[in-house]
């Protein structure tokens, strides 16, 4: 398997330095919440004839000649055989918006270890010198006055900071589902800075000069090309940053407007936990730890010297869990930082560039074609992104197919029509009410495309596999006449 020995090197580097995590089989901080259970396919029946092509084409000519589609392009494949039933334009790239994310998704799947968590780690240092940024400090961003939970004002601490508190730093591993949260959780139940201010208070820390976030094992430019200026107000996604908070909303939820600055923000919201927690914080930045954020070791705050020492973790949920979590709600952040996190497990630059790099690089590992294939980012937000429907077409088939069962997430991981994620308020009306549970697919839309791509199973009791790609922009009516193709799909007896 092409580059698998150097990507292993590089996660046992990366396990090793801290910012991922395997706990012992019979840890219960990997114990799932109990949940119902949703097979990510029926038990199918080999013996059952393949559907015909022409009686396949005939089902889908009228739904796909909808004006609301404009000139789409699809493949539908019989899941077992392989067989092509639908082709129009299918080895031609098209920008497929979130439906990219089965790629990241089957990339961290095959990349990690099932139960590898992400883990946000806070370490203390002595104060060797006054408080507050000086020539060549790495630190920079707002400083809040103490007892503030504010962006503060630029500067230099203010007199009431403490003398010899030393610096707290937040070092960030790339989990935006650490939350400032303090009430019941949803499932997975995230990360929480309530509990890494309780383990600080425990250290023994009660004030500190200093707290400081460290973001940097994400590297490069922080929003890709082909992003719209519009996206971070408009709440789609935050900047990508290793450390952020509730994915860099202004507030915990689903939705709102983003922060342009989620290191920054992530650092301000654990200062407002530490001074709820007792801990009395002077002023807050952000930039690198001493040695970078794989530096530091465990001990006692102040132990063993001035160097970094690790006071707090906590841990995200697992891997599959993340890109459940991912798939099911389009969660563009989650899909950017997977990305780079596979690229960094893999040995390359956890950016933009690497993480696309790694992803296709893992899809060809998988034997997927990737022909046609430039991304430029992995969340699918990016109008520059290029990939074929045959390309994710073939990826569910490998995902269904019992040679990787890893990928099992990526199928259980999509919405389902009328019960869930960014399906949930789909498949009500009485045009498509048919397909409701029975399709599962991920969406995707941008000004430029609207997407579909997943699995249904006919009236013959076949898995069908499809992508549709339609040029145009999404609206309720371009949504509806994509519902419409795949309810034909599920109504064919073909």
């Amino acid at each position: 398997m092409p580059g698998r020995v150097g990507g292993l090197t590089a996660i046992a580097t990366a396990l090793l330095a801290g910012h991922l995590s395997v706990p012992p089989v019979d840890s219960p901080s990997i114990a799932p919440a109990p949940r119902p259970a949703a097979a990510p396919f029926p038990a199918l029946d080999p013996t059952v004839r393949v559907a015909d092509p022409a009686a396949v084409s005939a089902r889908l000519a009228r739904p796909l000649a909808n004006l609301a589609l404009g000139n789409p392009a699809g493949l539908v494949v019989d899941a077992l055989s392989g067989a092509t039933l639908f082709d129009r334009g299918s080895t031609t790239a098209v920008a497929p918006a979130s439906t990219l994310k089965t790629v990241v998704a089957a990339a961290a799947l095959t990349t990690f270890d099932a139960r590898t968590t992400l883990t946000t780690r806070v370490f203390h240092t002595l104060s060797t010198a006054p408080a507050g940024p000086e020539p060549g400090d790495p630190v920079t961003g707002t400083v809040a006055a103490a007892g503030t939970d504010g962006a503060g004002t630029t500067g230099r601490p203010s007199s009431a900071a403490s003398a010899g508190g030393g610096t707290l730093w937040l070092v960030g591993a790339g989990d935006p589902t650490l939350t400032a949260a303090t009430g019941p959780a949803d499932y997975p139940a995230p990360a929480r800075l309530s509990e890494l201010a309780a383990q600080v208070r425990a250290a023994g820390i009660t004030e500190v000069d200093r707290l400081v976030g460290d973001g940097t094992l994400f590297t490069g430019p922080s929003t890709a090309a082909g992003w719209r200026d519009s996206y971070v107000a408009e709440g789609n996604v935050t900047p990508v940053s290793a450390l952020e908070v509730d994915g860099g909303r202004t507030a915990p939820g689903a939705a709102g407007p983003r922060t342009t600055t989620p290191d920054l923000a992530a650092v301000n919201a654990f200062a407002a936990a530490l001074r709820r927690a007792g801990v009395r914080v002077a002023s807050t930045g952000v930039g690198a730890m001493p040695g970078g954020p794989e530096a530091g070791s465990t001990g006692g705050p102040g132990s063993g010297g001035a160097g970094p020492r690790q006071v707090a973790e906590v841990r995200s949920p697992p891997i599959p869990l993340l890109v459940e979590r991912m798939l099911t709600y389009s969660d563009n952040d989650l899909a950017e930082s997977l990305g780079r996190l596979v690229a960094h497990a893999r040995g390359l630059p956890a950016s933009f560039d690497g993480a696309t790099r790694a992803v296709l690089d893992v899809l060809r590992e998988l034997a997927v074609p990737t022909a046609g294939a430039n991304l430029a980012d992995t969340s699918g937000l990016s109008t520059s992104n290029q990939i074929t429907p045959a390309t994710l077409v073939a990826l569910l088939r490998t995902a269904v197919l019992p040679g990787h069962p890893q990928l099992r997430t990526l199928l259980t991981g999509l919405p389902v029509a009328g019960f869930s994620g960014t399906l949930g308020d789909r498949y009500h009306a009485p045009d498509t009410r048919a397909g409701a549970g029975d399709v599962r697919a991920k969406t995707g839309s941008l000004r430029i495309v609207t997407s579909l791509a997943g699995q249904v199973v006919d009236t013959d009791g076949r898995l069908l596999l499809f992508g549709f790609f339609a040029p145009v922009e999404e609206a309720g009516t371009t949504r509806a006449a994509l519902d419409q193709v795949a309810v034909a799909l599920a109504s064919c007896g073909c």
